[in-house]
């Protein structure tokens, strides 16, 4: 999930460019009544006498310049030149950097002018830092500079943070705590404390000094320090109510709550998260892609998918991953529409470039691309998300689960290869070749297996990320922990969801564990329990029909599976031609025989249907056999032909548009196998496979 800082870090341009000119204090006299009377605005000496006309030189010419400007990084020379001891032009040339970096050396090139600024500005200001007063003629010489203070030390932060370097965060925020600025303008540091961590729950003080040695310890840590902001606003206001507006402190306890948010989302406390999220509704900053998460997690994806519009909204121009992006292009295959995640995912990356977030979009686009069974152009994307260096800004996501999401879709793709031979040959236990291709494909799957339970084994974590199924902290689908647990311990991961169904609170969520069970008994060869399981999940009336199809559809698999060991060939071809309505993409990957009635016409190439019907489709003639109709129509003569295709359900609506693609009439038996995959609706017009427009 989402820091809050980055709400607020756009104000930080407008508010460097205002801050500027001498600091003026008001004279006053006695009147004849006994009243002080303003006579004059004076000049303050608050710089040192030495440096008085250079500095208000700078703080003259820094009015109105944005450190993201083309003039800034100009500028920002310029002040140093006029007096390099004064921290204003480390300031701006930090901040300028910082809004320019994308990787560890472009924070690491922003956090040595901004370490130089907050020395700077330590060493010549101490009087105005830790100046605390109710009285605003007092206070306001010493604003400016408890205000540039906190920017310093944010960006700052923020680099260290971006360099993951947990250790010189916590150290800088306790150097800011010694001040005890009476109002923390943009670093509000007991909230990031807690936010610190929480990022790095998962490991213990062996590795950070400043953490305890559990993720329940550490969670109950990072509670205390936003505990602890909550009580310094309070105690605050005691000095700010006679300065501030009545109800400034209402947006710095906004800020508490949105760290409790994201902390009672990440341990499930529901309702404690409801009531800080409804605390925050109505303002302005409401976390929108934070409370889209914590409504995904709650199985609710019709109202997550409407709140990352809104977050898409708050995030335009925002340089880090958009956690929007990402977790719709999930929702799109929950809904059963991978090629909607697959277009958003490629205008992601066109949009972010080589910048953070690359990395994340295109393990999202392989993930789409695989839902698609589209499996070469999966591996594709997820080398290339394997190859990338991600840099994690502002999020709780961070390396190990990027690499897990990596790793994970790499064995989803293995096993699709493996169901491929099944599927391109029906026969595929009496060839050797295919056998021989299965064997390796298998051994590398298992590999695969083992190298990511070898790396998750030591992670704390797991149990609440990974086997809950859905969690605030998970990159991965319901669907793709199946692919992971599925080859091992059976009777382990029946009690682990077993145990879950009878304490999770979540509503929406039980039928996911009830389904894993069901599998997981098939696999015990427990089909009537199974089966008496799947039928109770298919009577649940919280189903959602439009966004849960991907749920729905491995319940009607599973449902095939149990009928297929019972040998009831009615209920078998039923349950797989349920599937094929629902998400037909998914069916060549699951062993299954669908049942498809042909209809071939025109200048038909019998080497093509002859290789279309050696897969593991089951082609029949029966009208009582529930079938989907398929419409081939062969055009063209010689080596450059065309085949024009669509196909329907039993009611005549298209399951596959009308489309056509070219082929070379040399490469007749690849085409077969290629078509059948373009008759269950994989890539076709919206992708590019091997069949189309070959010359």
């Amino acid at each position: 999930m989402r820091s809050f800082s980055f709400h607020r870090i756009r104000n930080v341009l407008v508010a460097i460019g205002m801050l500027a000119g001498p600091v003026y204090a008001q004279d006053t006299q006695q009147s004849q009544q006994g009243q002080q009377q303003p006579v004059a605005l004076q000049p303050q000496l608050v710089h040192p006498p030495a440096k008085q006309a250079q500095r208000w030189e700078i703080d003259a010419k820094r009015m109105g310049v944005s450190p993201t400007s083309e003039d800034a990084l100009p500028r920002s020379r310029e002040f140093i030149r006029i007096d390099s001891s004064y921290y204003v032009g480390w300031l701006f040339e930090g901040a300028y950097k910082y809004e320019h970096a994308a990787d560890y050396l472009g924070y690491k090139n922003a956090s040595v002018p901004l370490e130089k600024a907050i020395r700077l500005i330590e060493r010549d200001y101490r009087k105005q830092l830790g100046t605390r007063t109710a009285d605003l003629m007092t206070y306001f010489p010493a604003y400016k500079f408890q205000i540039d203070y906190t920017i310093i030390a944010m960006y700052l932060m923020h680099c260290y943070s971006n360099m993951e370097e947990p250790d010189k965060v916590y150290a800088l925020l306790r150097r800011v705590l010694k001040w005890n600025i009476q109002r923390e303008y943009y670093l509000d540091a007991y909230n990031f404390l807690g936010w610190t961590v929480h990022r790095n729950r998962f490991y213990t003080s062996d590795k950070y000094k400043f953490l305890r040695n559990t993720i329940d310890e550490n969670e109950k840590l990072a509670n205390k320090y936003l505990d602890s902001q909550m009580r310094k606003i309070n105690r605050d206001m005691a000095l700010n109510a006679h300065i501030f507006q009545p109800g400034y402190e209402k947006n710095d306890r906004l800020s508490v709550y949105h760290y409790k948010c994201i902390l009672y989302s990440y341990s499930f406390n529901i309702d404690s998260a409801t009531h800080y999220f409804n605390l925050m509704r109505s303002t302005p900053l409401f976390p929108h892609n934070n409370y889209a998460t914590f409504r995904s997690i709650c199985g609710d994806f019709r109202e997550a998918e409407k709140e990352y519009k809104i977050a898409a909204a708050q995030d335009n121009g925002d340089k880090r991953l958009q956690e929007w992006a990402y977790y719709t292009s999930i929702i799109d295959i929950y809904k059963g529409q991978p090629k909607t995640g697959i277009e958003l995912m490629k205008d992601m990356i066109t949009a972010a470039g080589s910048t953070p977030g690359f990395g994340w979009y295109n393990i999202a686009l392989a993930r789409c691309m695989h839902y698609d069974g589209q499996i070469a152009e999966a591996e594709r994307y997820i080398n290339k998300a394997a190859e990338f260096k991600e840099v994690h800004i502002g999020t709780t996501l961070g390396q190990s689960i990027y690499d897990f999401s990596v790793q994970l879709d790499k064995l989803m793709n293995l096993q699709s290869r493996w169901e491929m031979q099944r599927f391109e040959n029906k026969n595929w236990w009496y060839n050797p070749y295919v056998m021989g291709s299965m064997s390796q494909l298998l051994g590398q799957k298992y590999m695969q297996q083992f190298l990511i339970i070898n790396q998750f084994a030591q992670n704390p974590e797991r149990d609440r990320v990974i086997y809950k199924l859905f969690s605030t902290e998970s990159t991965v689908s319901w669907d793709e922990i199946w692919y992971l647990i599925q080859d091992f311990s059976t009777k382990f991961f029946l009690d682990r969801f077993r145990k879950e169904i009878a304490t999770d609170k979540r509503r929406y969520i039980r039928k996911y564990f009830e389904l894993f069970e069901a599998k997981l008994l098939i696999k015990e060869g427990e089909y009537t329990e199974a089966r008496k399981l799947l039928d109770g999940i298919l009577r649940n009336p919280d189903i959602d029909q439009q966004y849960e199809k991907l749920f729905i559809a491995r319940v009607y698999e599973a449902e095939a599976n149990c009928a297929k060991a019972r040998k009831d060939k009615a209920a078998y071809s039923d349950w797989t031609y349920r599937l094929c309505t629902e998400y037909l993409q998914l069916v060549p990957y699951t062993g299954l025989e669908a049942n498809m009635q042909l209809s071939a016409s025109g200048n038909i190439d019998n080497k093509v249907l002859s290789s279309l019907k050696a897969c593991n489709i089951n082609w029949t003639t029966s009208a009582a056999v529930p079938a989907l109709s398929v419409h081939i129509e062969f055009r063209g003569e010689g080596e450059k032909r065309r085949i024009a295709y669509y196909v329907t359900d039993k009611g005549g609506n298209y399951l596959v548009p009308q489309q056509t693609c070219s082929y070379n009439s040399r490469n007749a038996e690849r085409v077969g196998k290629e078509m059948a995959y373009r008759l269950f609706g994989i890539g076709g017009a919206n992708a590019k496979i091997a069949a189309k427009d070959e010359d």
